[in-house]
């Protein structure tokens, strides 16, 4: 190929970005299917700029703006640094969006609040929500007896704005501000809110444009909508790779014929591996989540053996350039140094993983950010994670009380154990702290003096017991492996992602996963009450495998059946498909 001539991957996505231009000039709601690689946030990024030069001057005199919403902070920040900032465009997260929107419709608030789950309780805890005003902050759902405010939770604000989207005013309101809206990751919009879009948008022809940008193939979180299907939506597929070399490209084709990628990496050299253990002398686990996958010790010998390999054939395995995506808490646990806290939450890692459970949530999302920034000595950011109204530090002596306690949390959050963590920020006072945390620590102080009768009440104090005399610093480690602060990594902090080396550890341990079965389903016509399961297996396993741009091993420590086996010999090819030799003594 000459030095000058496009690559098939630029002239695809030249085509793409023809037909995306086409249906903005034509007012037509649009969804962008970009498969991994595909250069989904340079599409998002040109259709954003087309849209300021062709509807910018027009959309300035009636003081309206674009807007934009995506699902991080930091994807956030890249938008708005590749479009110069442009005042014309809201660039925000899907909270922080719609928030500034509803907040003003105070009176409807107050009527729909009652409807939520949980707040009828509260509110008849404190005699009715009356004129109270309802606010947003941190996401903790509050409704304090002395207070002329109530507080919600994420989740409420996104309830909220669905059932505002049935009002006409709010929605010509809605309109007549933002007249373009474009979803990044589409995939993980709300179900209820895209719904909610597709009936009083979509359907009514509301004069919104909307782009969604994303793919239903990486849709790996349970509570995101997946594919979009509407009438009144021209989909858009891209068909390029900008990622990764042939060899990891003709995988992820073969794995997902209906959307082809054309190569941009043309004569890069690449390499795609796939090992499995099912001769490895050694016992298996038998528990329901954990069937046939090896023990935590044995896993661990498989993933040094491999890396030993992988060495010998010239990887660099240095974080740098490699990452090790584990699908499977059992040997990340251990490498990571936080397997107390795996060992309580086994078979529902996604309550520590994806901080479902409100300790790990609360502890993670707060007490370590707050304590980061004070040993950073970035008091500003330690008060806007706590909340300007929870700090209330207004005299010298507020600070020096504040110094204190921060000190005995600081010294807690070396030697100390979780529950002594619990113990003294309920005692100070000094953090809010989330109703579900206190009602959990008042159920298992209640709990020392009279019995538990409700069977899920009994299982969850257990679990808070054990876990309060878990050492404070496996909180720290799980918080820098959800950040992505580590070699390792699993499908929380993947997604969007690359690295020039990937290795994809698949096994058991999560009880919505089980890749031996998602293989041997991938063999035939999906029956319908499996659906669900199969595409959630499928689409971790995609976006993993995607992940490369060069080199691509996977290592399964489950036992794989023979049609599990042929469906990797189909994707992977049959010389890429070896058993890991066991070594001597493991």
């Amino acid at each position: 190929m000459l030095d000058n001539a496009k690559s098939p991957a630029e002239s695809v996505a030249e085509q793409t970005l023809e037909r995306l231009r086409s249906c903005i000039d034509a007012g037509t709601s649009f969804r962008l299917e970009a498969g991994a690689g595909a250069g989904k946030t340079y599409s998002l990024i040109e259709a954003l700029k087309h849209l300021i030069t062709a509807r910018g001057p027009a959309m300035r005199k009636r003081h309206q703006q674009i807007a934009c919403i995506t699902y991080t902070n930091v994807a956030c920040d890249q938008i708005k640094k590749r479009i110069d900032d442009n005042p014309l465009v809201l660039v925000s997260t899907i909270h922080a969006f719609l928030w500034p929107i509803i907040r003003p419709f105070q009176s409807t608030l107050r009527e729909l609040v009652s409807q939520l789950p949980n707040w009828p309780e509260r509110l008849e805890e404190v005699g009715g929500i009356g004129t109270r005003r309802v606010d947003y902050e941190l996401g903790y759902p509050r409704a304090p007896e002395d207070a002329d405010f109530i507080t919600l939770h994420h989740d409420d604000v996104i309830s909220l704005a669905v059932r505002l989207l049935t009002y006409d005013k709010f929605l010509k309101s809605f309109v007549a501000r933002f007249p373009i809206l474009l979803v990044d990751e589409y995939q993980d919009t709300d179900k209820d809110l895209t719904a909610a879009l597709k009936e009083h948008v979509l359907d009514k022809d509301s004069g919104l444009l909307i782009g969604f940008f994303g793919d239903h193939w990486q849709k790996i979180y349970g509570e995101g909508c997946g594919s979009i299907e509407h009438a009144r939506l021209s989909v858009i597929d891209k068909g390029a790779n900008f990622r990764s070399t042939a060899e990891i490209v003709d995988v992820l084709n073969r794995m997902r014929p209906e959307l082809p990628q054309q190569l941009a990496r043309v004569g890069a050299a690449g390499s795609v591996a796939v090992f499995t253990t099912n001769n490895w002398v050694g016992a298996r686990r038998t528990g329901q989540h954990w069937k046939d996958d090896l023990e935590a010790g044995t896993a661990h010998n498989a993933l040094v053996a491999l890396k030993t390999l992988l060495t010998d054939r010239g990887w660099d395995l240095s974080p740098g350039p490699t990452k090790i995506l584990v699908l499977t808490h059992g040997v990340l646990a251990r490498e990571q140094n936080y397997s107390g806290i795996a060992e309580i939450f086994s078979g529902r890692s996604e309550q520590f993983a994806k901080k479902e459970n409100p300790h790990i949530a609360f502890l993670v999302d707060t007490v370590e950010p707050v304590c980061k920034a004070y040993a950073e000595k970035r008091y500003g950011e330690m008060l806007a994670a706590i909340g300007a109204r929870a700090a209330k530090i207004r005299s010298h002596s507020d600070k020096a009380a504040w110094a204190k306690e921060m000190e005995i949390l600081m010294t807690l959050r070396g030697t100390g154990t979780i529950g002594e963590v619990i113990d003294h920020l309920r005692k100070s006072r000094r953090l809010p702290i989330p109703e579900a945390v206190v009602r959990r620590e008042s159920a298992r102080e209640l709990a020392e003096t009279q019995p538990v009768t409700d069977e899920d009440d009994a299982r969850r104090i257990e679990q808070l017991t054990r876990l309060r005399v878990v050492p404070y610093r496996q909180v720290t480690a799980l918080d820098l492996f959800i950040d992505g602060n580590t070699p390792f990594s699993t499908k929380h902090g993947v997604k969007g992602a690359q690295f020039e080396n990937v290795i994809v550890v698949c096994g058991r341990g999560w009880n919505h996963y089980d890749f031996n079965q998602m293989l041997e389903l991938a063999r035939s016509t999906i029956p319908a009450a499996k659906k669900d399961f199969y595409e959630r297996n499928r689409n971790l396993f995609y976006v993993a495998c995607s992940r490369p741009q060069t080199r691509l091993a996977l290592l399964f420590t489950q036992r794989l059946s023979t049609n599990a086996m042929n469906t990797l010999t189909r994707w992977f090819g049959t010389s890429a498909v070896s058993e890991l030799a066991q070594p001597t003594g493991s």
